[in-house]
């Protein structure tokens, strides 16, 4: 459950809202501008909300003053009152319109090593004068796609990566059924992509430093436009085109050891709504952390799972605002007596 904290008599609270109205007065900022000028929030709120809708986020975002947890709390009840017709087929993010693709594994990959986008090659230096509008030619979406082969791919070909056994079900989905432990892939990965960035990210950089000291390495890390599609209610055989979305999709490799005692390699898998490297990064190195026997943070998955929800997580912190009266009160009495004795 999501705790919402609120206490006061109605007439406090109705005041309390006249005044954040007036706190968000002045100024309205088109959705449109928050939507272009602010897309790696967008894309942040939309991932931990598990509902793709660019604009919708964008809205949510204005209406709370930027609060993520808010944005992504209203995103989510939105969501939830849709209606949901149809399920897509296995997103194929092999044969994604990449625009952004690095290997930290290898210096020459199939495909070459495609920059896009970023911010990791620019001066961390504030500019204060307003960025200039610079008309940049999109290449059409129609465009044909060379697809690039997976680094893994490539590795598993030469017997070098750590396989398991394909999970023939049908994956589990949390939005309509409550986690289960131990969870299954479908619903570890669900509930990782849907997590706090933070939260994750200090989760992943606790196990490469704190505790297991871990260093896995960012086998492919891509980001590009995947295409959806549903099966056509008259042919089975057949699936119907409706859109696609932007993704940033991981894989880690760390060392395994397999039954025959040789070494291979083990994959992490991360992927997100939109552009969102660091939360990515940190769900594949969660995903592998949590196949270990171990006992740190990091590979706890009850604990992994239940406290990275953005709304569980801040809500159930919100919550220490309502009144605590009788709680409290027998606190310090238990405080008083002890001081007396």
């Amino acid at each position: 459950m999501a705790y919402v904290a609120v206490s006061g008599g109605e007439k406090a609270i109705e005041e309390s809202i006249r005044l954040l109205e007036f706190y968000k007065s002045g100024h309205e900022i088109e959705v449109e501008a928050i939507e272009d000028k602010l897309s790696l929030l967008v894309d942040r709120v939309m991932s931990e909300a598990g509902l793709y809708a660019r604009s919708y986020a964008a809205l949510a975002l204005r209406q709370c003053e930027g609060c993520v947890e808010e944005a992504v709390f209203l995103l989510r009840a939105y969501r939830s009152t849709l209606t949901r017709n149809y399920y897509t087929e296995t997103v194929d993010t092999a044969q994604m319109r990449i625009t952004r693709r690095i290997s930290a594994a290898f210096k020459d990959i199939e495909g070459g090593q495609i920059l896009g986008a970023s911010y990791d090659y620019k001066h961390r230096l504030i500019r204060f004068t307003p960025d200039k509008n610079t008309q940049i030619e999109i290449p059409d979406s129609q465009t044909p796609v060379t697809p690039c082969p997976r680094v893994s791919d490539l590795l598993r070909s030469e017997g070098l990566i750590d396989t398991h056994k394909k999970d023939e079900n049908p994956p589990q989905d949390i939005t309509m059924n409550m986690l289960e432990f131990p969870a299954k892939r479908s619903a570890r990965l669900q509930t990782l992509t849907r997590a706090d960035t933070g939260f994750i990210s200090g989760l992943a950089y606790s196990a490469l430093r704190g505790f297991g000291q871990v260093h896995p390495t960012v086998g492919e890390l891509r980001t590009g436009y995947a295409e959806l599609f549903v099966p056509y209610s008259l042919d089975e055989n057949e699936s119907v085109y409706i859109g696609e979305i932007l993704l940033t999709e991981v894989e880690c490799f760390n060392s395994a050891d397999d039954d025959s005692e040789q070494l291979k390699l083990a994959v992490g898998y991360g992927a997100v709504f939109g552009r969102n490297e660091t939360k990515a990064i940190a769900m594949a190195v969660l995903d592998h952390e949590l196949n270990q026997d171990g006992e740190y943070p990091a590979q706890d998955e009850e604990f992994v799972l239940t406290h990275g929800d953005s709304l569980e997580m801040n809500g159930f912190i919100s919550h220490l605002k309502m009144p605590h009266y009788v709680t409290f009160q027998s606190k310090l009495d238990a405080v008083r007596k002890t001081r007396k004795g």
